[in-house]
């Protein structure tokens, strides 16, 4: 993360970019200095692959089903999209991506989003509702449970609102620290678990104590109370709240390449 005091100069009333730029930016700029990193398609996706693009071109992008080394010239449509498998250094079978690669703690970094998460950034990626009679059925977890529970550590891109940001999820999905501290240890996940929240209004982290997810920096132009509005539970504050530094020219231009290979689908996560 690359910040400046949250106490300086006031943000340009217009801004070159909008907030889904300044996550995704922000997302690519959290891969600096990782080797392999776990991708899930949508926006985390879209932040890979700008990785690849600006800071880290070496990173090892891994996808769900079996491509290691993934180089996609364009923004990928699934997990399963030929582009995946045409541009990468091998395919492996999915038994072998999870059960040994990922489950044998191969993989550095997971890359996740989900429809909502909690204050403990467990996540849901199944149902809205109630299970049996939902008012949205998602497409489900897929390996974000196995991804959660292995990775090094896990970073999570979601848009903050109170709908997706919530009190009590209805479907737990995934785990982030469960009920708290202990959880993890207790589940016996080998993982650190989430290390950050990136958002389209700020960053998180987990308290090292807690492992309640506090806000350290705000993006441009956005400020705590926009960020407090946002999220149901009584967010947390860091000291020395940051602001997050805004995209840079080179970062934008990449980021509209990417988004004009797929008709700005990269957004969708």
């Amino acid at each position: 993360m690359t910040a400046t005091s949250a106490t300086g100069s006031a943000a340009p009333a217009a801004l070159p970019y909008d907030r889904d730029d300044m996550m995704i930016v922000a997302a690519a700029r959290a891969l600096r200095g990782v080797r392999v990193c776990f991708v899930g398609i949508g926006l985390p996706s879209t932040a890979a692959n700008l990785a690849r693009a600006t800071d880290n071109p070496d990173l090892v992008l891994v996808y769900e089903s079996g491509t290691i080394g993934a180089k996609p010239t364009r923004l990928p449509l699934s997990i399963g999209d030929g582009e995946l498998a045409d541009t990468a250094d091998t395919v492996v079978s999915v038994p072998e991506i999870f059960n040994y690669w990922l489950q044998g703690g191969r993989i550095e970094v997971g890359f996740l989003g989900a429809a909502q998460m909690d204050r403990f950034a467990n996540l849901n990626s199944t149902v809205v509702g109630d299970y049996d009679h939902p008012s949205v059925r998602l497409p489900g977890a897929g390996g974000a449970p196995e991804i959660a529970g292995s990775c090094g550590e896990v970073i999570v891109l979601i848009r903050q609102s109170r709908r997706t940001f919530v009190e009590t999820l209805d479907f737990r999905s995934t785990v982030g620290y469960g009920d708290g501290p202990d959880d993890r240890a207790r589940l016996g996940l080998t993982g650190r678990g989430p290390s950050l929240v990136i958002t389209d209004l700020g960053l998180l982290r987990p308290d090292p104590d807690t492992r309640e997810l506090t806000m350290v920096s705000l993006h441009p132009g956005v400020t705590f109370e926009d960020a407090r509005a946002a999220t149901p539970w009584e967010l947390k504050v860091a000291p020395g709240l940051e602001v997050t530094e805004p995209p840079n020219a080179h970062e934008l231009a990449e980021l509209r390449a990417l988004l004009a290979t797929q008709g700005q689908d990269g957004r969708r996560g």
